[in-house]
Parts: structure tokens; C-alpha cells; sequence
């Protein structure tokens, strides 16, 4: 497989992008459920991006704290009947979804033109808008790497045959400020006549308030390897907050060949709080 450039933080070469993602947000994802991927940095795609799930097994306790929390999120839009995935399965190519956008947490969180479900589903620096969920009939059992990176060529001309289309509990369209501009929807795109301050009116319960707080700590748990994965990945790993395995590792200009068998979890770097704390956090670069 063939790394686009960038280790996730460039304009890079992907002619086929896949992600690896821990499961349970790996499927949670494909299956429409998910609509936010979370990350320290910003997306450096547009369009279709394939989901692959690592290798390291959820614990029933996560499963549990990830379903629990997005019951609690849909049920502040009114939906209450959602069906999980039957299997969270591991090392194998899922899916896809379509990467729109990218914005930042506090302004997802101010982003009154979605549903506030989708607005408290923003736990991380910055958030990839995710549309459009397809799986495959029969994943495909592959290995990962870090950040964004190519699928091989046979695998992708396998793969896409095999894909349905997805209908997730409530499919979201995100809005573009550029309708006739597809790349618009970027850090800083839609902060404008926002004021200050202002974000996530809903009033949390607190059901729901323990429901994020529990996702919260099942991805911090994610963010720490077990010596069996650092076995298999024989590559010293980082795990600073607020930094991605790849920023901790990996200098953007140079690139990064080495298979893993798992990734940052979705939710594990900084939380929104941390980022509107922090002044003048990045927001350059192409989203």
C-alpha cells in the first residue's frame, strides 16, 4: 500500500484513501451511525474515503459506552430506534463513506444548519463531515497503516463491487457555505456571524451528560496501546494528548511505510474544551 504524502496532514496523492479506526467506531461509521470522524488534524481529502477496522478486539465495555452514547445523541433529535452493528469485526476492510468536509469542534458546535445530535457528536479538534455510508457484503481482511494511505489496486477494483448503500438512523446533508465550491467547507468557513461564545444550546440530561463522558473514557482507553499490539507494530508509539500517532512519530515531509494493526481511535486526542482553551489553535492549512 502506498501512503499518500502528508501522513494525513498534507494535500497528498491519494488516488484510493482508506482510514484504519479501532473498532467499535470503525463500523459505527459505515454504518451511518457515526457521522463525525474526530481528529487532531484536519482532512486532506475530499470524496470517497475507505474504512478499515485495526485488529485489537473491543471490549464489551466500549461497544457499550459508544452505543450508549449515541443513543443518548439521537435521542435529542427524537430518535430512539437504532440498530447497531450485530459484529464489530477486526482487521478487515468495511467500507466507505464520503468525506465533505472538515471543520473545527467549536464551530460544529455553533453550526446551527445541522442537528444538534451531530453538533454534540464533535469531540475533537477538528471534525471530518462524513455523508453518504456504504459497506461491503463481505469485508475484506487487510492490514493498516497510519493516517491516510492508498488501498492497493486490486484490493480497491475488489472492493467496489462489492459495496451497498447504507441508511443510517438519520442521514445528515451538511450544508456548504460555496454551494458551487466543493472545497469550501473548511476550518474557519463557517465561524463567520457566529457569536461569541455561542455553541451547543441544548441542555445536556444527565443521562446524556454520562454518555459522553463514558465515550470519552472508552477512547482515551483506546489511546493506550497493549504489548500485544506494540508486538505486532514493532514501532515505538507516542500517545501525547492532542496529537495523532503519526504527529507524534512522523515529520509531515516524510513518509511512512510501515504496516500497523491499529490507529487512533475516533474521540481520543483533545476534546472541544481543550481546544477553545487553547489560544490561537491551528486552524491553517487545507482541510
Amino acid at each position: 500500500m502506498r501512503r499518500g504524502g502528508g501522513g494525513g496532514r498534507g494535500s497528498g496523492n491519494y488516488t484510493n484513501p482508506c482510514l484504519t479506526l479501532h473498532q467499535p467506531w470503525a463500523s459505527l461509521l459505515v454504518y451511518g451511525i457515526k457521522r463525525i470522524e474526530g481528529r487532531s488534524w484536519t482532512a486532506p481529502i475530499r470524496g470517497r474515503l475507505w474504512i478499515h477496522a485495526a485488529s485489537k478486539v473491543p471490549e464489551e465495555d466500549t461497544i457499550k459506552a459508544m452505543e450508549d452514547f449515541y443513543r443518548e445523541i439521537y435521542a435529542v433529535n427524537g430518535i430512539t430506534d437504532i440498530k447497531f452493528p450485530e459484529h464489530y469485526p477486526v482487521s478487515r476492510l468495511l467500507g466507505c463513506v464520503e468525506v465533505v468536509g472538515c471543520v473545527r469542534c467549536d464551530e460544529l458546535a455553533s453550526w446551527e444548519a445541522v442537528p444538534e445530535g451531530v453538533r454534540l457528536e464533535g469531540q475533537t479538534n477538528f471534525c471530518w463531515l462524513c455523508e453518504q455510508p456504504k459497506k461491503l457484503l463481505v469485508p475484506f481482511e487487510m492490514r493498516g497503516y497510519q493516517g491516510v494511505y492508498n488501498l492497493e489496486k486490486k484490493i480497491y477494483e475488489a472492493a467496489v463491487r462489492g459495496l451497498v448503500s447504507v441508511e443510517g438512523p438519520m442521514p445528515v446533508k451538511f450544508p456548504f457555505p460555496d454551494p458551487q465550491d466543493p472545497f469550501s467547507l473548511k476550518p474557519g468557513s463557517i465561524s463567520e456571524g457566529f457569536s461569541e461564545n455561542k455553541a451547543s444550546g441544548v441542555e445536556k440530561s444527565e443521562s446524556l451528560s454520562v454518555a459522553i463522558a463514558g465515550a470519552r473514557a472508552a477512547a482515551t482507553q483506546h489511546g493506550q496501546p497493549d504489548s500485544k499490539s506494540l508486538e505486532e507494530d514493532k514501532m515505538p508509539r507516542s500517545y501525547s494528548c492532542g496529537r495523532s500517532d503519526e504527529e507524534s512519530l512522523v515529520p509531515s515531509h516524510i513518509e511512512q511505510h510501515t504496516p500497523i494493526q491499529y490507529q487512533e481511535s475516533s474521540s481520543r486526542s483533545q476534546t472541544c474544551e481543550d481546544l477553545i482553551r487553547i489560544p490561537g489553535a491551528s486552524t491553517k492549512g487545507f482541510c
